[in-house]
């Protein structure tokens, strides 16, 4: 097993998906640091509320796809730094 280097560790991924998005933070910000969120505007308004809550300030997104869009969005009026990637 490797080792990596931190660079962020106020960062989070988010795998993006047409029903659901998968999202996971640093395994000290919350007990269950992997959560799904549906993919309508509440669903990602609390999804960026529960990132927020858990300290992060940059998220990395994977999306094949256009369903990263609306995600983008929300997340980034909130103040959270988007990498699509």
């Amino acid at each position: 097993m490797s080792n990596f280097t931190q660079i962020n560790p106020n960062a989070a991924g988010i795998d993006i998906g047409s029903e659901e998005h998968w999202v996971c933070v640093p395994p000290d910000r919350t007990p269950q640091n992997v959560r799904k969120f549906g993919c309508f505007t509440p669903d990602l308004i609390e999804m960026a509320s529960w990132l927020l809550e858990c300290r992060v300030e940059t998220i990395a997104m994977e999306s094949t796809g256009v369903y990263w869009i609306s995600a983008f969005q929300i997340l980034e009026e909130r103040g959270i730094e988007v990498k699509l990637v």
